[in-house]
């Protein structure tokens, strides 16, 4: 089944990687590329909207830049997601904590796998960690089984946020988080209506430019969001009103 992927890419303060991040997934996977969905905020640099200027000129209309509406991370994507035109989304980082290379194995899975998503784990043999704080490594481990024992699932890493969706199975869901937690509510939601997941490796390597905007207590916030949506119905976790892809706001 052809596979037709909109890539979700917010921006605060990344330049070169930004650059290498398109230019990498445009090289290896052009024909299934439907967009680019730069997203930005009041917070990214001079020096970022730069390099996207240099991307719009050099991809023409595959590059759609997305002032955001709803706050951080989470807010980011979501206000992505109701643009998109592609058959699928794909979300993924900016700043090369996501491997652009992936991609090609993620639209390949997807087109093979209707209604399925297809996620990156650091924790499968061939995955690993590179330049990753040693106590949230210990954190995520014990995160990472706990949960995956609640939710009866095999997936051994739930809250890294690279992944591709069928696009109407993010428009048929309701969400809530705006922070970080909302890349774990991007799986579990969808386990809870009983989408599968399909799992791939990929080694994680700390951003080469910028902050992160993620503080460690932050994270503590992940077990609320885990927890109430195990108890959650699927009439809950489902959109009272399924949106259609709206126009694409140019910035």
């Amino acid at each position: 089944m052809p596979c037709s992927a909109s890539i979700i890419l917010p921006v605060i303060n990344e330049t070169f990687s930004l650059r290498q991040t398109v230019d990498i997934i445009e090289t290896e996977n052009s024909a299934d590329i439907a967009e680019y969905v730069i997203v930005i905020c009041q917070k990214t640099t001079p020096q970022s909207l730069a390099v996207i200027s240099e991307l719009e000129q050099k991809y023409k209309n595959k590059v759609t830049v997305l002032k955001q509406t709803l706050p951080f991370l989470g807010g980011a994507v979501r206000d992505a997601f109701n643009i998109c035109r592609g058959s699928h989304i794909v979300m993924m980082a900016s700043d090369l904590e996501t491997d652009p290379h992936l991609v090609r194995e993620f639209i390949q899975l997807a087109g093979a796998n209707p209604g399925t998503i297809v996620t990156a784990t650091r924790w499968k043999t061939k995955g690993g960690f590179a330049g990753y704080n040693i106590l949230k490594l210990a954190f995520n481990w014990v995160f990472q089984r706990t949960f995956s024992i609640l939710y009866h699932t095999r997936l051994s890493d739930m809250t890294y946020g690279f992944r591709i969706f069928p696009a109407g199975l993010v428009r048929s869901i309701q969400w809530e988080e705006l922070r970080h937690p909302f890349l774990f509510e991007t799986v579990i939601k969808p386990l809870r209506l009983g989408t599968k997941v399909i799992e791939i490796p990929t080694k994680w390597e700390t951003r080469k430019e910028g902050e992160s905007q993620n503080s460690f207590f932050r994270n503590f916030i992940y077990f609320r969001t885990g927890i109430k949506t195990l108890f959650y119905t699927k009439e809950k976790i489902l959109a009272k009103h399924i949106n259609e892809p709206q126009t694409s706001k140019q910035a």
